[in-house]
């Protein structure tokens, strides 16, 4: 069983129109008892009864008449919220469905209760009240008026909240439909219903609950527009109410976190420890492993304060605002695949490279969000005061200085020149989205979204907000042709075009000329995706999601219009979508999951959470650091990994820290960083030349660096070929630990090759070598001493002369005690250097450990390690082995 979403919901209500009307006390009977009997005299209305009633018996859903190619010659909108288009279907002259003369001979009444007649099989019983309310509208003209469209202000689910106790409990849902004149009406026969987790409840589709598991989850209630989440809750313990232990809130963030689990009956796990702490935060923040040291002066560190000190150091580091500009080009779509042939030098510089060098810039001045996302999607390189020729003049500057970058310039033009936006209405409102405020609106393309409330008229209306951008592409915008083709000329490349003229150009610029540039510019009419393929309204006013209808062709420039609305205060997506995102990066789930589906059906586990962190997100100015800051020092972040009996099955309710494997740029720097030598290590911690975490491109595929392409493929960095989040993967998956243990890079950075920690390791453990020579020497000379003083001694005895044969014992003995002396110095050395070794095999473990898991060894660890070293052929083999199992543990390429 999993932990799902819950919501705290005072009064559980979607707004799909004007304000909410007094609630009458009269609330018309549901429909099911209105019409059971077939002497009823009411007519029912299309739009409020006999569409929800196709929608409750599958008629408009996919595998029925709602496909795009319809059944057996009949098609209705998907889900039933075009009501002209369904009204219209029902006449058709080819085969109409509906006959007004001979109601009874109607297709949609007989086919249905016919089970061999209708392919979809039998639908409903014949004299049922489904079947009374289709014949009661055909026999009542059977009408539909397009101007009489009412507006469903409010869909009121009772109860709001579920809370359940035991298996097999039931509750029955009621729904009832506020209309903008007031009228009020009891739809629960008419809606559709799903729970988003069956493992905590189901619900049937008349509305009725059953418990099944402990849990949390959503019911999702839909009924015209609305779409209605209701949670769900069974505590998972007894420890509810007075039972829940006291618990300290540190912060905010802790005490919505810790106010849910109280009604879970969830108690989170302790907060971890300093070590924990330290890999955690610096992985998640800068995307790097601390060092060895760093560790060491950490842990070794007493102050209550460290933590947060560590936060503020961290935050100021080139690896955070190298990270966290990476995360931004995953959500804007920073794809080189996507930027070809838009800038006049072709891809050298790679205009993918301008695009993260420019985010890097304000990410590491901490230059505000909303202002960040202003200079992308509404703001100007050419300014208002300067000529074509100066602009250009400007441009060619800043490509040919070299204290100059893409970087100084006020605005992110190429997130609108992007292929896949290519005079493409439809895929700038779908990127627009995704990028900026979290939302999948795809499926309101083409038909009303299932999950939300967004229809297909919302969404056409909402794109012609993009249809007057006119990208800044390698070429001049029509109103300045005049200059462009004059300062062509003056190149003396007139007649080339393509890639013809981007081969000159480069050149050109060296030598000094103003070359021409392209500038984003809005035209004066609304520009339209031909695609004969589809069938897509046509309006000449935008319209803000939830928001206003808008002349987009009026106003100057509707991007600036876009973004007034993206940082205002009441705006529902903006900063929820970053907050999500953050808080994803930081937890194994967004608040929302997945982080970029904002959507009615996928509610936030904690509303009360998510809200208070993007009202501060707003309220401090859109300051990144502060989300951070306030995510990052609470307890609910520093949670360990280490469960409780009450939360091992939680995953969604941040009780404890899940562990996750590293993204794709992080392991590769990690095992880099956790193999290289100390200097090198430290180099890596401090800077961001040559690490993987400041590779501006998409993929893989064009990383520098031996085996950095595989590696980064293999371990899934973002494709950025799509507006998901799931372009980056975090899965685990084999080939990863086959890179581990067998690819070529990752065995010679294990080795003692120059530069590695090995190579370190085995030039410490080398004997003094000159030292031992010496003793070496005066052995062997004592020795032939000793022989020459030996045979001296043989001829004195022969000779039989008492005093050469003294003097010759005096000489031997002389010398036997040198020897004894030098065989002693030499074994109390060796004593010595042995100690040492161990000493210092011990310190290199420890160090191996310091260095991949940001955490000493146990004493078991300590002594396993010690043995193996002491048992391999080779002492420097031993640790190589020691560090190679280090970097294949599941702790080292997970964050935990």
């Amino acid at each position: 069983m999993r932990l799902r979403l819950f919501i705290s919901l005072a009064v559980c209500l979607v707004f799909v129109g004007a304000s909410v009307p007094a609630v009458a006390e009269n609330v018309a009977a549901s429909i099911d008892k209105r019409f059971a009997k077939a002497d009823v005299e009411e007519t029912p209305d299309f739009q409020k009864h006999v569409v929800p009633l196709f929608g409750r018996l599958g008629c408009n859903g996919r595998a029925c008449h709602g496909s795009f190619q319809g059944q057996g010659g009949f098609r209705l909108s998907l889900f039933g919220y075009d009501f002209k288009l369904d009204h219209d279907a029902l006449f058709q002259e080819d085969s109409p469905r509906v006959d007004r003369a001979n109601p009874l001979e109607s297709l949609i009444i007989a086919k249905p209760i016919d089970g061999d007649m209708h392919e979809g099989g039998k639908r409903y019983e014949k004299d049922s009240w489904q079947y009374n309310v289709i014949r009661r509208w055909i026999e009542g003209g059977a009408k539909f008026e397009a101007d009489s469209i009412q507006k469903l202000v409010q869909l009121k689910i009772v109860p709001d909240e579920i809370l359940l106790s035991k298996t097999g409990e039931e509750v029955q849902v009621k729904a009832i439909a506020i209309w903008e004149d007031g009228s009020q009406e009891d739809v629960t026969p008419l809606c559709r219903f799903q729970s988003n987790d069956d493992q905590v409840a189901t619900i049937d589709q008349n509305g009725l609950v059953t418990a099944t598991n402990r849990g949390d989850t959503h019911l999702v209630i839909s009924y015209d527009k609305a779409v209605v989440p209701v949670p769900v809750i069974r505590p998972v313990t007894d420890l509810v109410g007075d039972k829940y232990p006291k618990l300290a809130a540190k912060t905010k963030v802790d005490e919505l976190v810790i106010e849910k689990l109280r009604k879970l009956g969830v108690v989170p796990s302790e907060v971890c420890t300093d070590a924990e702490f330290l890999r955690r935060v610096r992985l998640d923040l800068t995307g790097t492993l601390p060092t060895a040291k760093e560790v060491e002066v950490f842990l070794a560190d007493e102050s209550t304060d460290k933590r947060a000190k560590k936060v503020d150091e961290l935050l100021n580091t080139p690896a955070y605002a190298a990270w966290w500009s990476t995360k931004l080009c995953d959500f804007t779509g920073n794809n080189t695949q996507n930027l070809n042939n838009v800038s006049p030098l072709g891809n050298r510089p790679s205009p993918s490279q301008d695009w993260y060098d420019w985010i890097y810039r304000r990410v590491e001045q901490n230059m505000t969000y909303d202002k960040i996302v202003e200079g992308i999607i509404a703001s100007n390189n050419m300014q208002p005061e300067q000529t074509y020729l100066e602009y250009c003049r400007m441009m060619s500057d800043t490509y040919r200085d070299g204290d100059k970058s893409y970087a100084d310039l006020p605005a992110m033009e190429y997130y609108w020149s992007r292929r896949d936006f290519s005079n493409n209405m439809e895929a700038r409102a779908i990127g627009f989205a995704y990028s900026f405020m979290g939302l999948r609106i795809q499926c309101a393309q083409c038909h009303k979204h299932p999950f939300d409330v967004w229809s297909k008229d919302d969404f056409h209306q909402f794109k012609n907000f993009f249809a007057r951008i006119q990208p800044a592409n390698a070429n001049a915008p029509s109103e300045y042709r005049k200059e462009y083709n004059k300062l062509i000329e003056e190149l003396g490349v007139s007649g080339k075009r393509g890639n013809e003229l981007r081969r000159e150009l480069p050149g050109l610029l060296k030598e000094g000329k103003t070359i021409p540039f392209g500038t984003i510019s809005t035209t004066s009419r609304l520009q339209r995706t031909r695609n004969p393929d589809e069938e897509y309204p046509e309006f000449d006013n935008g319209k803000l999601l939830g928001g206003d209808v808008v002349d987009v062709v009026a106003v100057d420039d509707p991007r600036k219009v876009l973004m007034d609305w993206l940082r205002g205060a009441e705006n529902p997506f903006f900063a929820k979508a970053f907050v999500n995102r953050a808080w994803a990066s930081y937890f194994n789930a967004g608040i929302v999951n997945p982080p970029d589906d904002l959507n009615l059906a996928n509610p936030p586990s904690n509303k009360a959470l998510l809200d208070y962190l993007s009202t501060g997100f707003i309220e401090n100015g859109f300051d990144m650091k502060w989300v951070h800051r306030t995510i990052i020092n609470s307890d609910t972040y520093q949670r360990s990994w280490q469960p409780n009996e009450t939360n091992k099955l939680d995953e969604r309710n941040f009780s404890r820290s899940v562990a996750r494997r590293l993204p794709a740029e992080v392991a590769y720097d990690a095992i880099q960083q956790a193999t290289a030598s100390d200097a090198k290590a430290k180099e890596l911690c401090e800077s961001i030349d040559g690490r993987a975490i400041a590779i501006a491109t998409a993929g893989a595929r064009t990383a520098t660096g031996n085996g950095a392409s595989f590696a980064l493929s293999v371990f899934g960095k973002s494709t950025r070929e799509s507006n998901c989040d799931c372009d980056r993967s975090s899965e685990p998956s084999l080939l990863q630990t086959v890179f581990l243990q067998n690819d070529r890079e990752v065995l010679g950075l294990v080795d003692a090759n120059r530069g590695t920690w090995l190579d370190g390791v085995a030039r410490a453990l080398k004997p003094a070598s000159s030292d031992d020579a010496a003793l070496e020497r005066k052995i062997n000379s004592l020795e032939s001493q000793l022989k020459s003083a030996e045979k001296q001694l043989e001829r004195a005895e022969k000779a039989k002369s008492e005093q050469q044969i003294a003097k010759a014992q005096s000489r031997i003995a002389q010398m036997e005690k040198q020897l004894d002396e030098l065989n002693a110095s030499i074994a109390k050395a060796a004593e010595k250097a042995s100690e040492s070794s161990d000493e210092k095999v011990n310190d290199f473990i420890t160090d191996a450990y310091l260095r991949t898991l940001s955490r000493y060894p146990t004493q078991n660890e300590l002594t396993r390690s010690v043995a193996y070293v002491h048992d391999a052929n080779d002492p420097v083999e031993g640790l190589g082995d020691v560090l190679w199992a280090l970097i294949n543990t599941k702790e080292f390429i997970v964050n935990h």
